[in-house]
């Protein structure tokens, strides 16, 4: 059985992120994006390098490849919860949008920049699909134009991912299953609808041996600050639940009970991230990665920890 949990962003860059193992991102990639889209060859730009988090310094843990098409491909793994990712998916979206331009690329120049987002909760409201793509179109015929089709952005929530058995048909499926069921998953004992993709029994054998001492030390410590947030995420929704039933019996209707449920969760929310921020602080962990880690901007982190 994997003893790694492979949605840990720390794992899952390792993993994906490697130059030994690029085809299973070049797999993980075709298996989420439209056929004209898929990568035959890529280039990591930010490749996995263990001295980028040793002593505490864990940086952004994102993916950043670029195709021998010249698209340019952003892969992240988030298992936090984070009401706000719809604006920080652009952001890492339009950052490297940026770096294009930072290499000396002329506007004209620009290429396809696609941003894969894969979340371990559920983020787009009132739709069942977990594979959703977002791309700039005309209101007025509701088609792309082609006039915008530099930018794509995927969400694929994997908590909606419930197939099994003989569902499980596509690439996606099978990279889903693996990401969601690899505590189940023995090497000597792929089932059949698994086997037949070379590069998931590749993740399978590899997700478990990947880790020297160090690294299972920097894994141990992202795994222990998963959990406190979620810990602090549950007692700020708690927080909020009781918030909202005072406000509604005081207001004496029912929406005044749901709006203070929703404003005490939202509130306890930002006080949970911030007691976390804070001690990643003290822990020595830069701003970027505890950004990335609560959910929370830099900025204000910068004014939490000048508030000390």
């Amino acid at each position: 059985m994997c003893i790694i949990n492979p949605r840990v962003d720390f794992a899952f860059k390792k993993l994906f992120g490697s130059e030994e193992n690029k085809d299973l991102l070049m797999s993980l990639i075709n298996a989420i994006v439209s056929e004209e889209d898929r990568v035959a060859d890529i280039e990591l730009k930010n490749p996995y390098n263990l001295a980028d988090y040793q002593a505490g310094k864990i940086s952004i843990l994102d993916i950043k490849a670029k195709s021998e098409k010249g698209r340019w491909y952003n892969i992240e793994m988030q298992i936090s919860e984070d009401y706000y990712f719809d604006k920080r998916a652009i952001y890492y979206w339009a950052k490297l949008v940026t770096e294009q331009l930072s290499e000396g690329m002329m506007f004209k120049e620009l290429k396809k920049t696609i941003s894969i987002n894969i979340l371990d909760f559920n983020f787009v409201p009132d739709i069942d699909e977990f594979h959703n793509i977002y791309k700039i179109i005309n209101t007025a015929t509701g088609k792309d134009d082609k006039l915008h089709d530099v930018f794509e952005l995927h969400y694929i929530e994997l908590r909606k991912f419930t197939k099994t058995g003989a569902q499980i048909v596509t690439a996606l499926d099978r990279w889903s299953t693996f990401l969601t069921k690899a505590h189940q998953l023995d090497k000597h004992k792929i089932p059949k609808e698994l086997a037949e993709d070379r590069a998931i029994v590749k993740a399978v054998s590899a997700v478990d041996r990947m880790f020297d001492e160090d690294e299972r030390k920097i894994y141990e410590v992202r795994m222990q600050a998963l959990a406190e947030v979620e810990s602090k995420i549950a007692s700020a929704m708690d927080k909020g639940l009781e918030l909202g039933k005072a406000k509604g019996r005081e207001e004496g209707r029912a929406e005044g009970k749901e709006q203070g449920r929703a404003e005490g969760k939202e509130e306890g929310l930002y006080e949970a991230k911030k007691q976390i921020a804070l001690k990643l602080h003290a822990s020595g962990m830069d701003q970027d990665a505890i950004a990335n880690l609560t959910g929370l901007s830099k900025p204000d982190i910068q004014q939490i920890v000048q508030n000390l």
